[in-house]
């Protein structure tokens, strides 16, 4: 929604910068967006490309609005302490950033960062999927995978930038990681590798020539009865759960919350990931937590950057939150 006269300070910007998109947007405190500017990432420009895109964004909501604050979700580790990008495992540039500094200096407005898996936590938690529940986990399947806790509509946060990162933990102990099975890619990867076995199955035909986001085939290999797509969806629902069953150990919380391109599989997915988590679980916790797709689609990062500043104690009256 385009603002044609001044608006006023009880206001925020967002930003999910991530590895292909980046996403700056204006809205509320209670997580209304209002105005939004959208731009893909191109990775040849770097890190340095991204940030100038911020800005111009800024700047332009600026001279509409008086935002007080700005929130953001980093695609990679971020260090909260020192306000530092840890690193960033898809665009060159941002290892060691001082984005923090960098925001508020550039800005005037004091700036509150998080991973981005944990600022889309916190979006889904109040106002997606996770609504009254508590304690929320959100694990995000896409290109990798992560995860965030909500307890008492605040993130979890560890010693060290890095906390509920599911993705890295361990499937065996050879080494191999959740990432390796539930990604998107890893996924991708099985369904060319298990096609060449039954060549003349529905989902092969399907996925014959592909070299990436097969995944999004086994919709409608399942709705065609394919027996190889359900013995797909099973392996991976498996996986899953039993990567899920770490979280609900741990943190025992009410809901875990399916979300990133992974999700995008729906309801096959999400049925059989909760038929098969009790088998990975102690008896007494059973039937574990309810899971659920998520709800906000591609606004889970940014919705929960417009809450960031108030989950983390900023109200638009203060002045000096750091």
């Amino acid at each position: 929604m385009q603002s044609e006269k001044p608006l006023n300070s009880d206001l925020l910007i967002a930003v999910e910068i991530g590895g292909t998109k980046l996403q700056i947007l204006l809205g509320t405190p209670a997580g209304t967006i209002l105005d939004r500017r959208r731009f893909a990432v191109d990775k040849k420009l770097g890190a340095a490309g991204i940030r100038a895109n911020i800005l111009l964004a800024i700047k332009e909501f600026q001279q509409i609005a008086s935002p007080c604050a700005i929130g953001v979700g980093f695609g990679g580790p971020f260090n909260r302490a020192s306000g530092i990008a840890t690193k960033s495992f898809h665009i060159d540039g941002w290892d060691g950033f001082p984005l923090r500094a960098w925001l508020e200096e550039e800005t005037g407005l004091p700036a509150f960062i998080d991973n981005d898996a944990n600022v889309a936590s916190l979006g889904e938690a109040l106002l997606g999927a996770g609504r009254k529940k508590n304690p929320s986990f959100y694990v995000t399947m896409g290109s990798g995978v992560g995860g965030g806790l909500v307890v008492d509509g605040k993130i979890y946060h560890g010693t060290n930038p890095g906390e509920a990162e599911i993705g890295h933990l361990r499937m065996d102990r050879q080494g191999s990681i959740v990432e390796d099975f539930c990604s998107g890619w890893a996924i991708d990867k099985k369904i060319r590798e298990i096609a060449k076995t039954e060549p003349s199955s529905t989902l092969a035909q399907m996925v014959a020539g592909m070299d990436a986001g097969e995944a999004k085939m086994l919709i409608p290999a399942l709705e065609a009865n394919c027996s190889l797509a359900r013995a797909i969806l099973k392996e991976t629902a498996q996986n899953i759960a039993f990567a899920y069953s770490y979280a609900v150990h741990l943190f025992s919380p009410e809901i875990i919350i399916m979300g990133g391109g992974v999700s995008l599989i729906g309801e096959y997915l999400r049925a059989a990931v909760s038929f098969y988590l009790p088998d990975f679980l102690m008896v007494s916790m059973f039937p574990g937590p309810e899971i659920k797709l998520a709800e906000l689609g591609e606004d889970a990062v940014p919705c929960g950057a417009l809450l960031l500043p108030a989950a983390e104690g900023f109200s638009c009256s203060q002045k000096n939150p750091h």
